[in-house]
């Protein structure tokens, strides 16, 4: 299934906005449409909010694994007004790309810019493995392999919205980003059941600034999905 982001943010906003609460919150309803989408995995994504808390690490990465088949194949989750705004904000020239994804943005950074473009994910594909700029490695954005202050610029896109431990992760960003921190997040109302595996939900401007905690942070929406910025 190939969807652009920049269709799948409208469609998101429908259901949001336009589907009832208790439609999205019934497993009754609900079911059939992810059996319909996801067939003999929709039990996984239905059951997800329920166990994901209890996983670590590597459960979690295995969970991903299994679903990997059935997720929507794009070469970015990013649409193009956060792109393009991205590309305009870069600080310094070593770019931290954290849970790069295919490594879309990594690579256009590289190439628009010509920085030294580090990106890491937990899951990489082989395609990735071996370059040198960007280079790619894998690792977790709950711990990065690198000293504090490392990176000038660091991103992570639609990336907290899936991690257990989000308070860890922002620190962790934080201590290796000298100069700016870029975070990409879809703007989504929380429940129980969603076609994505979501734990955390930003639905409102001041969700996102909650979380940061830093009254120098902005967020801005760019076509319902928030980007924040912040400079150390």
């Amino acid at each position: 299934m190939k969807l652009s982001r920049n269709f799948t943010n409208k469609f998101n906003w429908i259901l949001d906005n336009l589907i009832p609460p208790f439609v999205r919150e019934s497993r009754v309803i609900m079911s059939p449409l992810f059996k319909l989408i996801f067939k003999s995995k929709a039990k996984l994504f239905l059951d997800f909010k329920d166990n994901a808390w209890k996983f670590d690490a590597q459960q979690m990465t295995n969970y991903y694994k299994e679903l990997a088949d059935v997720h929507i194949q794009r070469e970015t989750d990013l649409n193009t007004k956060s792109v393009n705004y991205i590309l305009t904000k870069l600080k310094g020239k070593k770019i931290l790309d954290i849970a790069c994804g295919k490594g879309y943005l990594a690579n256009l950074i590289q190439e628009k810019c010509n920085y030294q473009v580090t990106g890491i994910d937990f899951i990489l594909p082989e395609n990735l493995k071996g370059n040198t700029n960007p280079k790619f490695e894998t690792g977790v954005v709950e711990q990065i392999n690198y000293p504090d202050n490392y990176f000038d610029t660091v991103i992570s896109t639609h990336t907290l919205e899936h991690v257990i431990d989000l308070n860890q992760c922002i620190k962790e960003l934080r201590r290796v980003c000298s100069k700016r921190l870029i975070v990409v997040l879809p703007k989504q109302r929380p429940y129980r059941f969603t076609f994505d595996l979501h734990l955390h939900f930003f639905p409102y401007k001041f969700s996102v600034m909650q979380v940061f905690n830093n009254n120098k942070g902005e967020c801005i929406n760019l076509d319902n999905d928030w980007l924040y910025i912040e400079d150390s």
